[in-house]
């Protein structure tokens, strides 16, 4: 199985981290301190005291234009000079557990070491402090999006909360692979965008992103294992997380299960427009229904999934009607430009 990682294999999931919500006086400063090696940057604020916890923000950013990274990348990398061991140190940024993991190592003579997870806030990981727990959530701001250029964009929406694009449609049409798919096509030049799977059928980007050798058997099983359940709380706690995110990001896209259901109406009220995808024409009308009417979203498209290669264009207003194809696992070129340019358009407002 290959070991180069791509960046939805990233810190950015359950295995997450990156920007929470305090004041405008409490905004961190600039990064005193970086370390820079061929994929990626370390950088490091200077302390700061936010209700009365004392911490750095130590800031990871992938510099190859593909953002990858493979493990003997950090054979040789350091922590940035400047780490107060007085107080404790928040990870924040894109990464895999993996990295997650060594910077945690080479922290722990730091009071306590927390990984961001933008849903959450700083989440305390390790600690030799009485005044942080293993668990506790500290909560912190890193600059948001400051240093990449997607912060330099308009962002189409609501002040202080941004789009969301949820992905919907009826089972086996291609959610996750057209979720998944969008999200990477995005990601390169706006790395201020999030993928959140509000579903619990066991297909995330892992199972996506496995090598080409894996056997259906395999990957069926595997996401059998993972399988979770429909819960009380299950949806509402996603549209909690979806909301968090809006505070942070440029763009949420939220990969929903493939049923309409009462239970996903907190879903509706945290997004903002939807896309539909469905390899059966007579499910389309329930989903509008269902989104725009009882929902108020927006649609953006409606795409209709074909098995075979396939991409024609049906209209372009209100929203893109596209017949295209196909969007299983190991099969899928590219995104369409028709596609990539109808998402562009509506949320990508740039500066002229």
């Amino acid at each position: 199985m290959n070991i180069i990682v791509t960046i939805t294999d990233l810190i950015e999931d359950p295995s997450s981290t990156e920007y929470a919500i305090i004041s405008e006086k409490q905004r961190l400063p600039n990064s005193m301190s970086e370390v820079t090696i061929p994929a990626l940057r370390l950088h490091l604020s200077e302390s700061v005291v936010v209700q009365g916890f004392k911490y750095q923000v130590l800031s990871i950013e992938l510099t190859r234009s593909d953002r990858l990274i493979e493990p003997q990348d950090i054979q040789n990398l350091e922590l940035p000079p400047g780490i107060d061991t007085t107080g404790g140190v928040a990870i924040s940024g894109r990464a895999p557990m993996w990295l997650y993991s060594y910077l945690t190592h080479k922290l722990d003579r730091t009071d306590w070491v927390a990984c961001y997870d933008p849903r959450l806030g700083a989440v305390v990981s390790i600690t030799n402090s009485h005044q942080v727990r293993t668990g506790q959530v500290i909560p912190m701001s890193p600059p948001n999006g400051s240093h990449h250029p997607f912060g330099k964009e308009k962002r189409n929406m609501e002040v202080g909360l941004c789009p969301v694009l949820m992905i919907v449609g009826p089972p086996d049409s291609g959610k996750s692979v057209l979720s998944h798919a969008l999200f990477q096509a995005l990601l390169s030049e706006h790395p201020e965008i999030y993928l959140q799977r509000a579903h619990w059928d066991g297909e995330g980007n892992y199972i996506l992103e496995l090598s080409a050798e894996a056997t259906h058997e395999e990957i069926e099983a595997f996401k059998k294992n993972n399988k979770g359940a429909l819960t009380e709380r299950f949806f509402p706690y996603h549209a909690q997380a979806i909301l968090q995110l809006r505070k942070q990001k440029s763009l949420v896209i939220v990969d929903v299960g493939g049923m309409v259901q009462p239970e996903k109406l907190p879903i509706l009220e945290a997004c903002t427009h939807y896309l539909i995808i469905s390899s059966k024409p007579e499910k389309v009308d329930a989903w509008h229904e269902f989104c725009r009417d009882r929902g108020n979203l927006i649609p953006v498209a409606v795409i209709h999934s074909r098995l075979e290669e396939i991409e024609e264009v049906h209209k372009q207003e209100p929203y893109l009607e596209i017949t295209c194809g196909p969007w299983v696992r190991g099969q899928v070129k590219s995104v369409p430009q028709s596609i990539l340019k109808c998402v562009k358009s509506t949320f990508i407002k740039t500066y002229t």
